[in-house]
């Protein structure tokens, strides 16, 4: 997927997200995506490459990365718990839908009750990554 198309992607799937939000807490140059004020997404072109950067569990992260080459540790992040996903390679659409959503779900299942927009249980689908 070439790189306009991943992020364009990743952003319309972030627009089907209850309570996400788009901000630039570090400038033009990164779109910062969060839900209740806690960072699931960001996307840049900083690289040279237009990149997308997602949360990811530990064990997954592992997994993804060895699964596929366009799949990195998280840029500028904690390389255990986030992901960067890189254009022109063998991401397809389906996959970067489910990897926005289980970055927003990890935020969401660690917000108080109170505060959280979905349920984490009940939204969309957790495919086992």
């Amino acid at each position: 997927m070439q790189g306009d198309t991943l992020q364009q992607h990743a952003r319309e799937r972030v627009g089907e997200l209850p309570g996400a939000e788009l901000e630039y807490p570090f400038g033009p140059d990164w779109e910062v995506f969060k839900v209740r004020g806690k960072v699931f997404m960001l996307i840049t072109e900083i690289t040279g490459e237009s990149i997308v950067i997602v949360k990811a569990d530990p064990e997954d992260s592992r997994a993804l990365r060895q699964q596929h080459k366009d799949i990195t540790p998280g840029y500028h992040m904690n390389k255990q718990h986030w992901i960067t996903l890189n254009p022109g390679g063998d991401l397809h659409e389906s996959l970067i839908d489910d990897l926005v959503t289980e970055s927003y779900l990890l935020v969401v299942e660690n917000l108080p009750r109170a505060k959280r927009p979905v349920d984490p249980e009940l939204f969309g689908h957790r495919s086992g990554l």
